[in-house]
């Protein structure tokens, strides 16, 4: 799509480009033409069903030529359609009458048009078709950027899984980790949630005005329709709802919303990590030529992609938050606030690509810088207050935590000397005492390493 310096949504001027793998799924286009295949394939399964004798099997001929126009459908199909709802004021029904008219000298079609949308209420063709958009766009789209996020956090998990750096709990200085442990938890946290992802259902409905098959009855009493309506949802496999009002009740959709909210926080509390070692200096990031840090600062590399990141995440997680509580909502039977909610799915959908895109970025361009990692670890032998009373715990020795309070607590900076003869004078044995001795920063990590690498 062409950059619009017009635009008033960014997915449609600034960031064009970084939203295009969703475009045909998700715009308007994607939706009348998902609309047009639900309409479709319905008066096909119409015409495949022998009791509706009204409607003959369609020729092999005529199957292509429906086939095609699903195939072949264009940007100047879809503005034929949204011209005639100009008229109609209804947008489900100007399809069916664009159908009408496209396969007008279609002799099989024509004889028996009036069975296009047969039985349907719009929300019959338009829960379908979000089930499909959604299907298509999750799973071929920002499905295997998040996965590939994540095996890029697990493959740094494993190169950093013997880098020591120092833990910080409410900011302060803490037990010492691994630079790959850390990759490895954001790891974890998100391969839970990409498994969730994976084996979500999609589901759809095909039962008319209030969902109990009124009108179907009206005119083929003799027709099972809720076995020929789950037969029709499963052909587009997709899972049968049996139980709904005029509306598929979306349920399924706040499920696919509230995953995806999850996953966008983990990648929050991640960006917001990161920025922080940035600051710290424990990462630098590769430069690239001719870009530019800060209009006044010409040394800054800011952590731009993090922090573009955590910003597009937030936009995706407001909208994704909203719609997962408002779309399994609706007034008695229907009322029309979903239609206008769910047309932003692809806005809440194009910010959560956006910021894995810009993560992946920042990830690429980062580089450890291991002489500041080492350095915050030699001035950091306070955290090693907690195995030195541990042990004390172990022998029996009294007070070891107000003990080591007293030696550790507060601004007085420790030294290993200072550590060292506080073991010396410990009533402990030689084995017990050498061990405490040949502790440091550098190797206190507990199986902080074997865990990274188990990622």
């Amino acid at each position: 799509m062409t950059f619009s310096l017009n635009a008033i949504s960014p997915i449609d001027g600034r960031y064009s480009a970084k939203a295009d793998k969703l475009r045909p799924i998700f715009s308007e286009y994607g939706l009348i033409k998902h609309r047009v295949t639900i309409e479709i394939l319905w008066l096909i399964a119409l015409s495949k069903n022998s009791k509706i004798t009204e409607v003959p099997r369609f020729s092999e001929s005529t199957l292509k030529t429906l086939h095609n126009i699903i195939l072949s459908f264009s940007d100047k199909d879809a503005q034929a359609i949204k011209d005639i709802e100009k008229t109609t004021n209804h947008d489900v029904k100007a399809v069916e009458y664009w159908l009408k008219k496209t396969l007008a000298n279609n002799k099989d079609v024509h004889a028996v048009s009036e069975f296009i949308h047969f039985g349907c209420t719009s929300e019959d063709i338009n829960n379908l078709s979000y089930a499909l958009m959604l299907k298509d766009g999750v799973n071929n789209v920002i499905l295997p950027e998040i996965i590939k996020l994540q095996k890029k956090l697990n493959d740094y998990a494993i190169k950093y899984a013997d880098i020591t750096m120092i833990a910080r709990t409410h900011g302060q200085t803490a037990s010492p980790t691994t630079l790959g442990k850390e990759f490895a938890n954001v790891s974890h946290r998100m391969n839970r949630q990409i498994a969730t992802l994976k084996n979500q259902s999609y589901l759809g409905k095909m039962n008319g005005a209030v969902g109990n098959f009124n009108a179907h009855l009206s005119a083929y009493p003799q027709i099972d329709w809720s076995t020929f309506s789950k037969s029709f949802v499963e052909s587009l496999d997709l899972e049968y709802n049996e139980f709904t009002t005029q509306i598929e009740p979306h349920d399924f959709i706040a499920e696919i919303f509230h995953n995806l909210f999850r996953i966008h926080n983990i990648l929050i509390d991640f960006n917001r990590d990161i920025w922080s070692y940035i600051s710290l200096g424990y990462f630098s990031q590769n430069t690239v030529k001719n870009e530019v840090g800060s209009s006044t600062m010409p040394h800054k590399v800011n952590p731009i992609d993090f922090e573009n990141s955590e910003g597009n995440l937030g936009l995706s997680n407001a909208l994704l938050d909203h719609l997962a509580s408002k779309l399994p909502i609706s007034r008695w039977q229907r009322d029309l606030t979903d239609s206008t909610v769910l047309r932003n799915i692809g806005l809440a959908m194009a910010y959560g690509f956006i910021a894995y895109e810009s993560c992946l970025k920042g990830l690429n361009k980062i580089v450890v810088n291991k002489d500041r990692i080492h350095q915050d670890l030699d001035n950091a032998w306070e955290v090693l207050a907690e195995p030195i009373q541990t042990v004390m715990r172990k022998n029996g020795i009294e007070n070891p935590y107000e003990k080591l309070k007293e030696l550790t607590r507060g601004s007085q900076h420790i030294t290993k000397e200072a550590l060292h003869e506080f073991i010396t004078k410990l009533n402990l044995n030689a084995e017990e005492k050498t061990y405490l001795l040949n502790l440091s920063p550098h190797n206190y990590i507990g199986i902080a390493s074997i865990l990274a690498k188990k990622s």
